[in-house]
């Protein structure tokens, strides 16, 4: 009997993970350098073209998509909200945080929705994916930083993966939702007019699912920015280093205004999102 007091012995599961980890980086790693090669131009390249337009001048330009996009209260609050973050000086983090995010959200949609699509048109493929996110959201955030230091080092990249990871589950959840929960007599009359699964989804089934989708692609866009302070413990730049830094030196000024920030982002982003999933 061991010290764990049952009658058979510990499973080497640790072992075996890294056993895996060290197939998969001395077998993979064309691949992984390649990846971590194509994200990091991708972001970096991101943060310099948003760099280039003048601060003021793109507080502007976001206030007035917010307007467009949903109201004149919400471009007046993005006015308000980003000029703040820009007089506290923390407008070249909040650009790279938005760098993160929006290549991590594209990446999530290009993934996640044909998945969910894929899903929601065989019930196989479901019952597999479907533990397959159930294990994506319950695992730790803190977990996924692991593999993705060993298999992208430190940075930027690394940082996008795990939030990648993180947040894709509800664009693939919602979007098979949204496909699911068509009217069957619409999909009855497409089928009638001779319609392909092809023109069925294109022309009725995604069309009346976009609201869902979008809400899903929602979720993924607050996920990812919660991932943001986790994924600055591997060296991802951005607000989150920001409020890392804070509590590290137990600094309450600096932390709460990182966090203010990271706040006003997340809340833009959110009504914008709402907003235009309304249209």
């Amino acid at each position: 009997m061991d010290n764990s007091g049952t009658l058979l012995p510990k499973l080497p599961l640790a072992e075996w993970i890294e056993a895996l980890v060290d197939f998969l980086t001395s077998s993979f790693s064309v691949v992984f350098d390649s990846i971590s090669a194509v994200l990091g131009f991708i972001t970096e390249n991101f943060v310099v073209v948003l760099g280039i337009v003048p601060p003021l001048l793109l507080i502007v330009i976001i206030a007035l998509l917010a307007w467009w996009v949903v109201n004149w209260k919400l471009g007046l609050f993005a006015l308000i909200g980003l000029g703040l973050i820009n007089n506290l000086g923390y407008w070249p983090e909040t650009l790279e945080t938005v760098a993160l995010v929006i290549v991590s959200v594209v990446i999530s949609m290009i993934i996640g929705i044909p998945f969910g699509i894929w899903m929601s048109q065989k019930g196989s493929v479901q019952a597999v994916i479907t533990p397959v996110l159930d294990f994506m959201q319950t695992m730790p955030a803190f977990v996924y930083l692991i593999p993705a230091v060993v298999f992208f080092s430190l940075g930027m990249v690394p940082g996008v993966v795990a939030t990648i990871i993180f947040s894709m589950p509800p664009t693939v959840r919602l979007t098979n939702l949204g496909i699911r929960q068509v009217d069957q007599e619409l999909i009855e009359a497409s089928n009638a007019f001779g319609s392909s699964t092809g023109q069925r989804l294109s022309k009725v089934q995604i069309p009346l699912a976009m609201p869902t989708i979008m809400a899903g692609v929602n979720q993924t866009i607050m996920l990812s920015l919660s991932m943001v302070v986790i994924a600055s413990m591997v060296g991802a730049p951005g607000l989150g280093t920001v409020v890392y830094r804070a509590v590290t030196q137990v600094a309450i000024g600096p932390g709460f205004e990182g966090g203010l920030s990271l706040v006003i982002l997340a809340m833009l982003l959110d009504r914008i999102t709402q907003g235009a999933s309304k249209d």
